[in-house]
C-alpha cells in the first residue's frame, strides 16, 4: 500500500509529477516536475503564487514580458557538483520555457504575497554551497532560494545530495510550530532522484505522538510531502540520492528543532 505523503512519478511522458495543495491537504507549497524535449513548451500563469523555476538538467530559454533569458542550464545530471540555474518569477505573471535540448525542470510554487516582486535569474555562481554533517552523515547542500534571500515572499529551495550509505535531513527534525525563534513552520516536498536511477531510498515521517507515522520506500522521481513532523532520510548502499526541498509556511523563515531522542549524535566526540 502506497503512503498517503508519497507522490509516484510517472515513468514515461512530459508530467514526472505534481503536488497541488490540494492534493497534499496543506496551504503554501506546489511542486511540479516536467521532461521536456528539444523545442518542447511550456506556459505558466502565476496567478496568485510566486514560482522559483529551477533547471535541474539540460538548458532552456524562459521568455517573460518580452525579456528571452536564454541557455540556462548548467549540467546533464543532478548529481554532478553544479548548481542550477533558476528562475524566480513573482505573482502576476506569464511565463513561457522552452528545450533548448532535452531538459528538466521543476516549477516550485507557494502564496505570492502583498509585496510586488521583480523577476530574478538566479545564477549558479550566486549560489551558496556548503557540506553538512560528518561521517556517514555528510551531505552537500546548495542554497537555490534560502530564507536570508529577500527575493521571494514565501518560497525557499534547496537541493542536497546525500552519497551512498549515508542518512540525510539528520538526526530527525522538524518544522511544523510557529514560535519563532525555536521553531518554524513550514510545509515542504522532497522531489528525489537516485543514481543509478534503478535504486531507490527510504524516508520516514513522524511526530512525537506518532499520530502521524509514515516509512516510506521512494524511487527515482517520486516526491515525499511533509505536512508535519520528523523527516530523516536514508542511502542504500550502491546508490547515491539526490533531492530537491521546497518549503513554504506563513512566514518565510527555517527555524527547526532536533528529535530530542536523537540529539545525543550532535555532542562534541571527546579524545
Amino acid at each position: 500500500m502506497v503512503s498517503p505523503l508519497l507522490a509516484k512519478a510517472a515513468p514515461t511522458g512530459r508530467e514526472i509529477v505534481n503536488v497541488t495543495p490540494e492534493r497534499a491537504g496543506w496551504i503554501h507549497v506546489g511542486f511540479r516536475a516536467l521532461r521536456l524535449a528539444a523545442g518542447d513548451t511550456e506556459t505558466v500563469d502565476t496567478g496568485t503564487r510566486e514560482l522559483c523555476l529551477v533547471v535541474l538538467t539540460g538548458t532552456v530559454e524562459v521568455t517573460m514580458d518580452g525579456q528571452a533569458f536564454s541557455h540556462l542550464g548548467t549540467r546533464s545530471s543532478v548529481f554532478e557538483e553544479v548548481s542550477p540555474a533558476a528562475v524566480y518569477v513573482p505573482a502576476g505573471k506569464t511565463v513561457q520555457v522552452r528545450a533548448e535540448s532535452g531538459a528538466e525542470v521543476a516549477l516550485c510554487s507557494a502564496p505570492g504575497g502583498s509585496e510586488a516582486r521583480q523577476l530574478r535569474v538566479i545564477a549558479p555562481a550566486a549560489m551558496r554551497r556548503s557540506v553538512r554533517g560528518q561521517g556517514t552523515n555528510t551531505r552537500y547542500v546548495c542554497d537555490i532560494l534560502p530564507h536570508d534571500d529577500p527575493t521571494a515572499a514565501h518560497l525557499l529551495v534547496v537541493e542536497v545530495l546525500t552519497p551512498a550509505s549515508h542518512s540525510s535531513s539528520y538526526p530527525p527534525h522538524k518544522h511544523d510550530l510557529e514560535q519563532p525563534p525555536v521553531e518554524t513552520q513550514l510545509e515542504e516536498t522532497y522531489y528525489h532522484r537516485l543514481n543509478p536511477p534503478q535504486g531507490f531510498a527510504f524516508q520516514r515521517v513522524y511526530t512525537d505522538d506518532r499520530s502521524l507515522d509514515e516509512a516510506c520506500a521512494v524511487e527515482n522521481h517520486d516526491v515525499v510531502m511533509v505536512p508535519r513532523g520528523y523527516h530523516p532520510v536514508v542511502a542504500p548502499h550502491g546508490y547515491d540520492l539526490y533531492y530537491l526541498n521546497v518549503m513554504a509556511g506563513p512566514n518565510r523563515f527555517w527555524v527547526f528543532r532536533n528529535d530530542p531522542a536523537h540529539e545525543w549524535m550532535l555532542a562534541p566526540v571527546r579524545a
